[in-house]
């Protein structure tokens, strides 16, 4: 009997992952593992067995920042990838679009992060040298601890082991550094100075003709999940009226997720409308650039967070506050004058200097949020070949190159899924599950 793994009605929770469905996957496993990979050799002489190895075939569904880099990185370790993506990479529906994403390594005492961030930068870098872009810009992150300072102080010693440069500065010394912020209400200053933001539009197409430019295929394309017969899932049907077969199948889909896989994700995966805005510094001021005043989060009773210069595209401010639920294909995203009120409120207190700032862009995202803000990293429980990637929960667009290259090593059979990125993980499990408002695991 086969079972249709696909687009259905949302809203269904995720089932429990039981001790007989993960020993059907483990027998889909061994079944794959054994399929032929010999032939016979008739040409001169007597009959002989000959090893012959093709490359395993991956489909990757997705071209955001989980997806592109997964394409990448398998491509680089033997395997035949075809990148799918129904709009393009980093286009405006994604959870990878926009101009600019937070890069840092402050996660409270979640060392995995710390660690994935480290090297991401890493990763960042090597490639920025490879493709001769610039992709990251090393501003420096400062994170302002309110009176509930946990967070901070528990990722000062992970940020010193990962051989990340940082540093604590009083509100004075804050203030005497960076005149053109209000520190009021800030207890103490940690700089990040290796962190700063990256060019997430410019990024994801970078990374797609990095891909294409080393041998492998994107197509343009809407996927949906094929078939599942004997733990196995079969080709994928494309909106083009085509089929694409692979070995392997690697769904980056980002909010779109819970409505492709209603049984396995559900309600796992919640996409939230969030706001954007880019505002006019004062004519030829050069305090709010980049090169006076670093990526800054504000940890207070409510998160903002901001990036100052942009490529000239304004001072970005943003509420780290979940929005309302949100349909990412067809969705309004058209800024609300509540959201733009809060916004200038809090610029007029932080950076007095920016007090009645003109609006000069505002953008319409989403957050795509998973249980406690982590991200799941797992094997589809029904079929042994088809993968998933998402829950960036706001703060994933960073970690891309680290989540391909462990991605890469699961799917040709070098790593282990981890059980901190599992589908089964329970929801309320993490540091960062908080119950009066979203942690700081969320921004950038």
């Amino acid at each position: 009997m086969r079972r249709r793994s696909g687009p259905g009605p949302p809203g269904r929770s995720a089932p429990d992952l039981s001790r007989r469905s993960l020993l059907k996957t483990g027998a889909a496993w061994l079944a794959l593992s054994a399929l032929p990979s010999a032939a016979v050799d008739l040409s001169g002489g007597a009959p002989s067995l000959k090893r012959r190895r093709r490359k395993i075939r991956v489909a990757v569904i997705g071209a955001g920042a989980f997806g592109g880099w997964t394409a990448l990185h398998l491509l680089r370790r033997g395997a035949s990838v075809t990148l799918l993506d129904a709009w393009g990479p980093g286009n405006a529906r994604s959870s990878s679009g926009g101009e600019t994403r937070v890069i840092r390594a402050t996660y409270g005492p979640d060392r995995a992060y710390v660690e994935m961030a480290a090297r991401s930068l890493l990763l960042w870098k090597e490639s920025e040298r490879r493709w001769g872009r610039r992709l990251y810009r090393r501003t420096g992150v400062i994170w302002m601890a309110g009176k509930d300072d946990r967070y901070e102080r528990a990722s000062l010693p992970l940020l010193r082991d990962a051989g990340l440069a940082c540093e604590e500065l009083g509100p004075a010394e804050a203030a005497r550094r960076y005149p053109q912020i209000d520190f009021d209400r800030v207890n103490w200053v940690l700089h990040e100075r290796d962190a700063g933001y990256l060019l997430a539009r410019r990024a994801c197409q970078a990374v797609m003709e990095g891909f294409v430019s080393e041998g492998g295929e994107y197509r343009q394309a809407a996927a949906q999940p094929g078939e599942i017969a004997g733990g196995v899932m079969e080709g994928l049907p494309l909106s083009d009226g085509r089929r694409l077969s692979a070995d392997h199948y690697v769904f980056a889909c980002g909010p779109w997720l819970g409505p492709i896989f209603p049984e396995v994700i559900g309600e796992r995966i919640i996409p939230t409308r969030q706001e954007v805005f880019f505002f006019g510094t004062p004519p030829g001021d050069p305090r709010f650039t980049e090169d006076r005043l670093p990526v800054w989060i504000d940890n207070g009773e409510r998160i903002f967070y901001g990036i100052p210069g942009n490529e000239w595209r304004g001072f970005k401010v943003a509420d780290d506050t979940r929005g309302a639920r949100f349909e990412p294909t067809a969705g309004d995203r058209t800024p609300t004058a509540e959201g733009i009120r809060s916004a200038r409120d809090y610029l007029a207190f932080r950076f007095p200097g920016m007090k009645d700032a003109p609006l000069l862009e505002a953008r319409v995202c989403q957050y795509e949020n998973a249980p406690g803000g982590h991200f799941i990293i797992d094997r589809h429980p029904q079929a042994a070949n088809a993968w998933i990637a998402g829950g960036g929960s706001g703060h994933g667009f960073k970690h891309g190159p680290a989540i391909g290259e462990r991605l890469a090593e699961m799917v040709m059979g070098a790593r282990d899924p981890d059980p901190f990125f599992a589908l089964s993980r329970p929801a309320a499990v993490g540091s960062h599950a908080r119950p009066v408002r979203p942690g700081p695991l969320l921004v950038g």
